[in-house]
């Protein structure tokens, strides 16, 4: 190297005045002795001694009381680097307040005027290593999530995109995790709210968070499999990215389904039974006023005699009331029945009582048994399914009517009450009858020949599946009550 003439050269004081400015400490040892020769600012402000405090320090007096920094093992260091030119190691030193410092530390000889000498350069790692430990961990985490999980796990771009999925979600989509993965809707339904939506829709409601759902299709023998979970927009320097967190919920979902299933076949006997039992009960009402205009009809046939005008009118005027009394029977039980579906609404029990009474006494007219409705004062509103109520009800009082039947013609009363109590509408059916053997709600339907053919556990089912409950219970003078009771709309 060629050193220009004109530049002067650097003095001692210059590599002085340049390793006291240095933040890197410096602590020179002699080559011989290992003792302390001299200290730069940053390693006394480390060490929190001074160059004179230093000086007659030995290695168990700056260093860590762990055996791998022992006395010993020091001078070794040193020493390597007096036979060698250089040693690197991590030495943890200990400060005059105790505090210990993990450092990464360069043992170097140097030639000075007086002998050999060592010249130990060191820096704090700490917040290195606590920076490298978390890292460690996080890429531990990381892996987990990406391999050894059952967690659902996608990276989304703004496109839709999928960067990255964990192995049980590629398992689950079916992709080839050496492939790319594609969008998102190559793979499965997104939706919002139950309903099916596109990707933008779910990108944009993700501000920053958003339910979704996926719905991944069967394929080669594997059932429907249903996902839940989040959304979540992360703010990136190259564009948007979407995080995905879903679990499985395929069993809760195929139990709704087997519910509703259960629902419709529920609500199907309930209401096409109880069109036999009242046409059962209106077979008789009906057949009057039938016969009734057909003899008032046969009455003003023309025949051999002569018939006065007011006669004939009146034999049709006649016909035409009876024959418009069947029609309005007819009518009833089409307004009853006639909602196939089953909707939940408010409804006061004072009126679903008042629509079934019409069937209850057409039931009990020809059995001879009095009915007597003792009605709530004030309106009883519940949040219900206003026309299985009323089937609940028929069956009550059907089976009320039935038991009357059987008894001596001055018991044959069947009562019905609403009312309220703890925050609850009630509806309950008394009878004067025979009681009970044993729990009546444990046969799934009556084993009686002109019974309900909802059956009382039906009806039980209806109630509580409406947060409701419905009991039996005997009554003290004879007879049993049979209740039911159903939230009330205001206190919902």
């Amino acid at each position: 190297m060629t050193v220009d003439p004109r530049s002067p050269e650097l003095t001692a004081p210059d590599f002085v005045a340049m390793l006291h400015a240095s933040p890197m400490c410096v602590l020179v040892h002699d080559g011989a002795t290992k003792n302390i020769l001299w200290a730069n600012p940053a390693a006394c402000e480390m060490l929190e001694w001074s160059v004179a405090e230093l000086r007659p320090l030995k290695a168990n007096d700056m260093s860590s009381s762990a055996q791998q920094y022992d006395r010993v093992l020091g001078r070794a260091w040193l020493q390597d680097a007096v036979d060698n030119g250089a040693s690197r190691t991590e030495w943890h030193y200990r400060t005059k307040s105790g505090r210990v410092i993990p450092t990464d530390a360069v043992a170097v000889r140097v030639e000075l005027a007086q002998g050999p000498a060592v010249m130990v350069q060191f820096r704090d790692i700490e917040r290195e290593q606590e920076v490298e430990r978390r890292l460690r961990l996080t890429t531990t985490w990381v892996d987990a999530l990406a391999h050894h999980t059952s967690a659902v796990a996608l990276m989304l771009d703004r496109s839709g995109a999928l960067r990255f999925a964990t192995d049980t979600a590629v398992a689950m989509l079916g992709a080839d995790a050496d492939r790319p993965l594609g969008l998102l809707g190559d793979h499965a339904t997104l939706r919002l709210d139950g309903r099916v939506t596109a990707w933008p829709a779910a990108r944009d409601r993700a501000d920053p968070v958003a339910r979704v759902q996926l719905e991944i299709p069967a394929r080669d023998g594997r059932a429907a499999v249903w996902l839940e979970g989040s959304l979540e927009r992360l703010a990136e320097g190259d564009g948007d990215a979407l995080l995905m967190l879903l679990h499985d919920v395929s069993e809760r979902v195929q139990g709704e389904v087997r519910r509703e299933r259960e629902l419709h076949r529920e609500n199907y006997l309930a209401r096409y039974t109880a069109m036999g039992d009242m046409a059962m009960a209106i077979a008789h009402e009906l057949g009057q006023p039938l016969a009734a205009a057909g003899n008032f009809l046969a009455g003003v046939r023309p025949g051999a005699e002569a018939l006065e005008a007011d006669r004939v009118v009146y034999g049709i005027d006649s016909a035409v009331r009876q024959i418009e009394r069947a029609s309005t029977i007819v009518e009833s039980v089409r307004a009853f029945v006639g909602h196939l579906e089953h909707v939940r609404q408010v409804a006061d029990l004072n009126d679903v009582v008042d629509e079934c009474l019409y069937f209850v006494r057409l039931r009990a007219e020809p059995a001879g048994v009095d009915v007597r409705f003792e009605r709530s004062p004030s309106p009883v509103p519940v949040r219900c399914e206003r026309v299985l109520t009323g089937q609940v009800v028929l069956n009550l009082c059907f089976n009320a009517v039935d038991e009357m039947a059987e008894c001596l013609p001055h018991r044959r009363q069947v009562v019905i009450g609403t009312g309220t109590r703890d925050g609850a509408g009630v509806v309950t059916v008394d009878d004067r009858g025979r009681g009970f053997p044993r729990d009546p709600f444990e046969e799934s339907f009556t084993a009686k020949d002109h019974g309900s053919g909802i059956g009382l556990a039906l009806s039980y089912r209806i109630i509580t599946r409406q947060h409701g409950s419905i009991w039996a219970e005997r009554r003290a003078d004879g007879g049993s009550r049979f209740g039911f009771s159903l939230p009330s709309a205001e206190a919902t």
